[in-house]
């Protein structure tokens, strides 16, 4: 390591620092502002030369960290990237919108603040763009295969680039009008401009994928079309199907999936006109769920101007600390207060949801809520605490329940197992020949860094089916789960 008492002279972690709340709360851009560099330095500089550096298990695509904190604190920029992207098919991707698992099982955060890892990930591939250190990689000969990657997100997207680059040709199949995914279309601006979207994907255009947009397979082409026409086909359509709460008054309008209000927002910002758009101006929202697409909600609804936003979680207020069950190097679950919960709106535990309640006319206007007690260890509402919510929209914003069926299971005659998720083998094939799962549609709703590690493992499980062998790294295999937590 460049200095080796770097965690002992710089004891404080230092984040990049966020936009002033008045300030950003007025547009769309991304609440952070670039780190300066001297202290992105000594940040880098605090990774240990740790005997075992546990990050590299904690992160699933076994990004080589300590190698690029060392190259960081050196100031070698270019050669950080190399390291970043021998493992990493998007660091911009991750370094915005990854909860850093790394960072939890990183050694120095035992009996200090972990290393900033994903600022300093960010940072690396910000230079690079800005210095043109990213540069198309295109195969040297092609192999003469054919392969269709059903999806946009993270993780069709790693595996199109992936096996573009070894040589075969690549069509990405994408049913919006534009490719991304959820990258695009779920993931506000204010956490990520598209702009790093848009200029990944003309590296990949440089490097030969092809991208077919407004093409829903097993609607438009179906899955027995698109089999006959390539080589090898890849599922990789997320885990999209929302969870829902059907309480009584569920029908009442007002009563919205997060992804539906998301995507309006999101067409909206880059310049489309969406016709009868959920507009949480001057209303009061209520959001049920408080994870990351909670979070999301809440900062659309404020700079939407909405008149009060509450977010509601059926369970417990997470602790602020690691909790006895969940030690060092575990993702633990704890509090947080993104960029979103900064700017305003109130947040309520042990809060169950019971009616959603209308007006004459049908139009949503309350919520009736109880607190949460456990019964036989479920969570049900408590008799005789009901009160209601004001409420003009609410948010459904409960995870997501698998991959939609329709389709895959008629046309694919691919099987589905108890949780909604496409099965699929050792090597990421389901159980139709040539047809592969990667991403949340065969492990369920997961984390981005999950998404990527499991379309470079998928690429090259198609790579060695077709040809019979691969020099593409598997970092993953399907059945690889995070470090487990010990049980309550």
């Amino acid at each position: 390591m460049a200095d080796p008492r770097g965690f002992m002279k710089v004891r404080e972690r230092q984040t990049q620092p966020r936009r002033p709340v008045p300030v950003r709360i007025m547009d769309w851009k991304e609440v952070y502002e670039a780190q300066e560099k001297g202290v992105l330095k000594a940040q880098a500089g605090r990774c240990m030369d740790c005997g075992i550096p546990f990050c590299h298990q904690g992160c699933p695509l076994g990004n080589l960290i300590p190698e690029w904190n060392d190259l960081t604190w050196r100031g070698k920029g270019q050669e950080a990237i190399e390291r970043l992207h021998a493992t990493n098919n998007f660091p911009e991707f991750t370094g915005r919108l990854c909860p850093a698992p790394c960072e939890s099982s990183c050694v120095l955060g035992i009996n200090q603040p972990a290393v900033t890892i994903k600022q300093v990930e960010v940072s690396i591939i910000d230079e690079a763009f800005d210095n043109g250190w990213v540069t198309p990689l295109a195969p040297e000969r092609l192999t003469g295969q054919t392969i269709a990657v059903v999806g946009s997100g993270p993780a069709g997207l790693a595996t199109a680039q992936q096996l573009t680059r070894a040589g075969h040709t690549v069509a990405v199949y994408e049913r919006d009008d534009k490719v991304g995914g959820l990258l695009r279309y779920g993931i506000p601006d204010f956490k990520m401009e598209k702009d790093h979207l848009e200029r990944r994907l003309e590296q990949m255009l440089a490097e030969g994928t092809r991208f077919r947009t407004g093409i829903e397979i097993g609607k438009d082409v179906s899955w027995e079309q698109l089999r006959r026409r390539y080589d090898a086909v890849v599922i990789a359509t997320g885990a999209t199907v929302p969870r829902d709460l059907a309480i009584p008054g569920r029908e009442l309008d007002g009563v919205h999936f997060a992804m539906e209000y998301l995507i309006q927002a999101n067409r909206v910002v880059a310049g489309e006109k969406v016709e009868n758009q959920i507009d949480a101006r001057g209303k009061h929202v209520v959001i049920l769920g408080g994870g990351d697409t909670g979070a999301d909600c809440l900062g659309t609804a404020h700079r939407q101007q909405a008149a009060s936003v509450t977010t509601l979680a059926i369970g417990k207020q997470p602790p602020a600390e690691r909790a006895a069950h969940q030690p060092w190097p575990t993702f633990p679950t704890l509090f947080e207060v993104a960029s979103a919960h900064e700017e305003g709106g109130e947040r309520t535990y042990l809060a169950s949801t019971v009616e959603y309640l209308g007006d004459d006319e049908g139009k949503l206007r309350a919520l009736k809520v109880a607190e949460t007690e456990f019964v036989d260890g479920k969570r049900v509402p408590k008799a005789g605490t009901e009160r209601e919510i004001p409420a003009d929209l609410v948010f459904l914003s409960l995870g997501f329940t698998g991959p939609e069926p329709a389709g895959i299971a008629e046309q694919v005659k691919a099987e589905f197992d108890s949780r909604g998720n496409v099965v699929r083998d050792g090597y990421y094939m389901t159980n139709t020949d040539g047809i592969f799962v990667a991403g949340d549609a065969g492990r369920g709703q997961s984390l981005i860094v999950w998404a990527i590690a499991e379309g470079r493992a998928c690429a090259a499980a198609v790579d060695k089916w077709l040809t019979g062998q691969t020099r593409l790294p598997a970092p993953v295999a399907p059945t690889d789960r995070p470090i487990a937590a010990l049980p309550m």
